[in-house]
């Protein structure tokens, strides 16, 4: 007989939290078939060994994420954290309303089956997203190691001169690691996410224990032809991490294995790789007849069924009568029908709040509109010659430098700020607007990470998820698409799937823009791309002063901001005030005041349109130029006074005419604005090709001055 342990009341609660899953997800396979849950859930009936032996290792302030086939995950995570029956029922019923798209779930019905969290009780949540949620747990063991770290830093300093710092502490549990736990399956192990994350924890030693749920398919296809080599476990050798096959079935073996690899990171030894080689009982989905299996393969596992075995097993050791089993059985079973009763009678959520939780709120006022709006006046007044700066509490940077300034800053402000990216430490950045911030803050604050931007910005995410503000550079804007699952799907998702309780503050930094020779894929204007997601802000400055006053805004705000740098813009100077300040989102600037014609432009389009404005003011042609600043939140009110002024606008951007933001915004000035306008709106845009090495191909394909004059003529025709 099997030797238990742990004690009796552990090894029940172990058997009711499987019960728990198993019973729950039946249910939901009989809500599904009545058209009651509606979409796709993913069971983990068969694999509830993995998910309660896992968290059982685990202690209150670990954390865990999870997959599309997530149920159990939540549960055990939440069972273990429930401290009393009526919280362990609240927890069933969450998870059961979540399911059923109510309003009382977890996530308020905005997330469902395949991204439910419970964020509060350190479930990071689910993604359906196959390998989605791999570098988000990356990002959030660096998360905990650097909190670890800066409350050591911390404790040093009070305790300085102090022999007995164990006893004024009262021990050393707060000194250890706090670990998170990475669940998903065989088919994610095959997927660059996983490769990618793996060597970032194992370079910078991250608490981070990855656990590969193997139940022999991805959706249908056989593990076997799907994957070159089988031992998924041993794949951890690769990046110098130990790796593990475990038994799935086995609840106690798993508890033991994580819990040794749990053991071992929070001691900071580094991430751990543990293959639990288990089996789903339903298909891929309520829809999946399973007939890619064969009915002697799914009578094999069932009979290492993880619940009737250690049930025996509970009972040959004494642990247990038969009667006491079929007892908690029938419990459990009560349970999940009031988690269903619940969930059934609970509401849907009301049509009024579809756009609650897209964004976190804003944190500035109109009085710090009102602030800025002076600053930017004194900063565009021309100095006396006899000035060093230029006016009272003003100097001269160039863009970079302003970037550095703010970064620098920053980081002053708040120890949660750090920057990581690729060659931003001692080599300064691709354009050197981080120069000089590694020897300042250290390779801790200022990370250079390998030539991963998928793991850059779930890191990210993921970090930000947990308490950091990551600025994450990804080098070239041609680059960020590398990266779109993590940033659109996780980071600017998120908050709203998860039903608003959570926030992402994260900002990428990236270079945009053509101009240097360097061909298609380091010269393209991406910004549209960005603007399409919900839930991220886009930025592109074209001033020393906008590009420190918009970083700095970008920092400080709870939600993920692509920041878009023009790389022919970095030498270029010009004034920002000695004081702190911030440049609210969605407040565009007039940079030259007109009354013919309004262009409405943004990043380095904006200094060729004021060279064109100069020239023709000269023919007595008065243009505004508008400077947007923020693409997202858009400024329709300062675009819409200058429309009602002039009649004519001219949109001018350096990206691609088809798809443009700038076409975008013509369709809103001509469904918000159209009785005011006397033409329609004139496009200026960069030639639908590649952008080409060639100097000449290249000035061809972007708008010069001449062609932003020329849409100027159209537009007064």
């Amino acid at each position: 007989m099997k030797e238990l342990d742990l004690s009796k009341e552990k090894a029940l609660d172990l058997l009711r939290q499987m019960w728990e899953i198993r019973l729950f997800e039946n249910t939901v396979f009989d809500l599904l078939g009545r058209n009651i849950i509606k979409g796709a859930s993913h069971l983990y009936a068969g694999e509830e060994a993995v998910a309660v032996g896992a968290i059982a290792a685990l202690r209150d302030d670990d954390l865990i994420t999870s997959t599309h086939r997530g149920h159990g995950h939540c549960h055990a995570r939440g069972a273990v954290l429930a401290k009393t029956e009526e919280a362990k029922q609240e927890h069933l019923n969450k998870m059961m309303a979540e399911l059923c798209g109510r309003a009382t779930g977890y996530c308020r019905g905005r997330g469902g089956s395949m991204h439910i969290a419970d964020v509060e009780k350190g479930n990071l949540g689910a993604t359906g997203i196959v390998g989605g949620n791999i570098p988000v747990a990356t990002g959030a063991g660096l998360a905990q190691k650097m909190q670890h770290e800066m409350r050591e830093r911390e404790r040093e300093k009070r305790e300085k001169g102090h022999e007995k710092r164990k006893k004024e502490t009262g021990g050393d549990d707060s000194r250890d690691l706090s670990v998170v736990l990475c669940f998903f399956g065989d088919g994610a192990a095959n997927t660059g996410n996983f490769h990618e994350s793996l060597n970032l924890a194992s370079l910078w030693d991250l608490p981070v224990v990855y656990i590969v749920e193997n139940n022999l398919y991805g959706m249908s296809v056989p593990v076997e032809k799907a994957t070159a080599k089988l031992d998924f476990a041993g794949r951890a050798c690769a990046y110098g991490i130990p790796g593990q096959v475990v038994d799935g079935m086995d609840v106690l073996a798993v508890r033991e294995a994580v819990g040794r690899a749990v053991e071992s990171a929070r001691r900071g030894e580094g991430p751990s790789l543990i293959e639990c080689q288990t089996y789903r009982w339903y298909g891929h989905s309520r829809s999946d007849p399973r007939d890619y299996r064969t009915k002697e393969e799914e009578a094999e596992w069932k009979a290492r069924d993880p619940i009737t075995n250690f049930a025996a097993l509970l009972v040959e050791a004494g642990f247990a009568t038969e009667e006491e089993i079929d007892a908690l059985e029938e419990k459990v079973e009560q349970e999940i029908e009031e988690a269903a009763e619940f969930a059934l009678s609970s509401p849907t959520p009301p049509v009024e709040e579809l756009e609650h939780y897209v964004y976190a709120p804003f944190k500035w006022t109109a009085a710090d509109i009102a602030r800025e709006r002076e600053l930017r006046e004194r900063c565009r007044a021309r100095p006396e010659p006899s000035q060093r700066a230029g006016g009272p509490g003003t100097h001269k940077v160039q863009f970079r430098e302003a970037i550095q300034e703010a970064l620098r800053e920053e980081m002053h402000r708040d120890p949660s700020v750090f920057v990581m990216g690729e060659d931003v430490g001692l080599y300064g950045g691709a354009y050197k607007a981080t120069a000089g911030l590694f020897e300042e803050f250290g390779g801790e604050r200022v990370r250079d990470t390998p030539i991963s931007e998928a793991t850059i910005g779930g890191s990210a995410v993921g970090a930000a998820m947990c308490g950091m503000r990551p600025v994450a550079e990804i080098m070239y804007v041609d680059f960020t698409p590398l990266a779109m699952d993590q940033i659109a799907n996780q980071g600017a998702k998120n908050r709203y799937m998860f039903g608003g309780k959570t926030v992402v503050p994260m900002v990428i930094r990236t270079e945009g823009g053509a101009g240097r020779s360097i061909a298609a894929h380091h010269s393209q204007s991406l910004e549209a791309l960005w603007t399409h997601f919900p839930g991220i802000y886009v930025v592109m400055p074209s001033t020393p002063y906008d590009a420190k006053g918009l970083l700095k805004a970008a920092i400080r705000d709870d939600n993920p901001v692509m920041f878009i740098e023009h790389k022919m813009l970095y030498g270029v100077e010009g004034f920002v005030p000695d004081e702190d300040y911030i440049i609210p989102y969605g407040v565009a600037d007039v940079k030259r005041a007109g009354s013919d014609v309004t262009v409405i432009t943004y990043s380095r389009m904006v200094h060729r349109a004021l060279e064109a404005a100069e020239q023709l003011a000269e023919e007595g042609i008065s243009v505004e130029v508008i400077d947007l600043r923020t693409l997202k939140p858009l400024d329709m009110e300062t675009v819409a006074g200058s429309v009602k002024k002039t009649g004519r606008v001219v949109g001018v951007t350096e990206a691609y005419k088809t798809g443009s933001f700038i076409s975008e915004l013509a369709m809103r000035i001509q469904e918000e604005l159209f009785d005011w306008l006397d033409a329609p709106v004139t496009r200026v845009c960069a030639a639908d090709v590649p952008v080409p090495m060639s100097e000449p191909l290249e000035d061809a394909a972007i708008p010069n001055v001449e062609a932003i004059i020329a849409g100027i003529r159209r537009a007064l025709r």
